[in-house]
């Protein structure tokens, strides 16, 4: 395990979805302190999208989803975070982090985040009844269905949890998370 940070960092996670990525990683590049932890759908749609993982954030660690039981959720014991975002987030990881499973990286680092009361942002992708997204090479219009929608309004009850529905959105809660920290 790598040497404790010198003062608690940002946990980010990436999953496997393309819907507002690309706002997802702007933020990420104007963060300082940041870690990326990539299921292993996010680290194939960061790829699908033209992005290599290793370079978004050149001065963080990154971590992905190799290990059977997760072991960078020590991190998270030890102290080295102060917030966990996950963003995109997919209708797969949303109702995972709703029925308390976690089998996958970034599950597993919610709900140890949860755990051990650190803070996490959420930016849902299917909080809303119809919407366009880009695909790789075009735009989509998707329609989630009624269960992930109910998920999403699900998650939001959660205790320290801020759920998020747009990138905007999703800046700010940062903003404010940081000023709390900072």
């Amino acid at each position: 395990m790598q040497a404790r940070p010198e003062k608690p960092r940002l946990a980010w996670a990436v999953t496997g979805s393309g819907h507002y990525l690309e706002e997802c990683l702007e933020i990420v590049r104007e963060l300082d302190d940041v870690d990326l932890f990539y299921s292993r759908a996010g680290e194939e749609v960061i790829r699908m999208y033209g992005h290599e993982p290793k370079e978004i954030v050149p001065e963080g660690r990154i971590y992905r989803d190799r290990a059977a039981s997760a072991p960078p959720v020590g991190l998270f014991y030890r102290g080295d975070y102060h917030t966990l975002v996950v963003a995109p987030a997919t209708s797969n990881s949303v109702a995972k982090m709703v029925m308390g499973l976690s089998d996958t990286l970034v599950t597993n680092i919610y709900a140890q985040a949860g755990k051990c009361r650190i803070p996490s942002i959420v930016l849902a992708c299917d909080a809303i009844p119809e919407v366009d997204t880009p695909a790789p090479d075009r735009m989509v219009r998707l329609w989630p269905r009624k269960i992930d929608l109910e998920h999403t309004e699900k998650l939001k009850t959660f205790e320290a949890t801020t759920v998020v529905e747009t990138a905007e959105q999703l800046s700010e809660a940062i903003r404010k998370r940081l000023a709390e920290v900072g």
